[in-house]
């Protein structure tokens, strides 16, 4: 898997997928329509990983982004920026975007993307400095984490949670079936 995340790794250890982490170096796309994003990071990624790695392994990327308004909110830089993040999605809907992509002998077999609603609570200042102060918001796109104190923040979903915790799993199984260990 070329992904150091830790969501990734716990949603394919739940379900008993056996991998090896390789981390890719690729410099990522930031800016642009949050689906092409997501799923260019996800190739960029996997197709770096695959030129590390033997030549017959399957290897997968992931990207999630956070799309508001066709912007890409990322990972905030710091503490003010998720600020500004949680201020801008407060009571409004946004949409997780997941991207993966499959290469496997060396060739990319399949790339697709799965986007989440995902609908946000009104927010007081003092509920944003309170999740801030949580410290949750680091190295997660958009800033928040709906599996953990992030929770707190969100009114409800349209769609596929795991999306929204890093993977889409149901996407990549029906793209990849033999990753099952059955």
């Amino acid at each position: 898997m070329g992904s150091g995340s830790p969501q990734r790794r716990a949603i394919l250890e739940q379900i008993g997928i056996s991998f090896t982490v390789h981390v890719s170096d690729v410099e990522e796309e930031s800016t642009g329509d949050p689906v092409q994003v997501a799923e260019e990071n996800a190739r960029r990624k996997a197709l770096a990983v695959a030129a590390q790695v033997a030549t017959d392994a399957t290897v997968l990327g992931a990207d999630t982004d956070v799309g508001l308004e066709g912007d890409v909110l990322g990972k905030p830089a710091d503490a003010d920026q998720a600020r500004a993040f949680m201020a801008r999605l407060a009571g409004r809907t946004h949409q997780v975007v997941g991207g993966i992509a499959v290469v496997r002998d060396g060739e990319l077999v399949h790339t697709s993307v799965e986007v989440t609603q995902v609908h946000f609570r009104p927010a007081s200042p003092s509920l944003i400095d309170w999740y801030v102060g949580t410290g949750e918001w680091r190295g997660r796109a958009g800033g928040y984490a709906i599996q953990g104190a992030g929770a707190a923040l969100i009114a409800g979903i349209e769609g596929d949670y795991l999306n929204v915790v890093g993977l889409p799993l149901a996407r990549l199984l029906d793209a990849v079936p033999e990753l099952l260990p059955v």
